[in-house]
């Protein structure tokens, strides 16, 4: 299993190409249901094999979903994942400083 630090590096990592953090926008902006793939590949105007790629990308940093209905694939923000990653970058923030600087 992996630390939380590596965990969390693996999701940073995910998100640190525009597109992906384009995508993630997407999603999450999408709520709860998601957005079907065809949606998303229109938004971020590329062929179907690069964007798959970056999906999985995603899906296996843990940071969006995905689910079939059919023929049709959906992608949805894991907003508890996400939660705990921005918790995990705030955690610490007023501890070491103590001057209240960022929070």
């Amino acid at each position: 299993m992996a630390s939380k630090v590596e965990h969390h590096a693996e999701q940073l990592g995910a998100l640190g190409h525009p597109v992906r953090l384009a995508i993630l926008r997407f999603v999450v902006q999408a709520g709860t249901e998601g957005a079907p793939a065809g949606a998303i590949q229109a938004h971020v105007d590329l062929p179907a094999s690069t964007l798959s790629h970056h999906l999985k990308r995603l899906v296996d940093a843990g940071v969006v979903q995905s689910r079939g209905e059919g023929t049709f694939h959906y992608y949805s923000a894991d907003y508890e994942a996400l939660r705990k990653l921005t918790s995990y970058l705030w955690e610490d923030c007023c501890k070491n400083g103590g001057k209240g600087t960022c929070c």
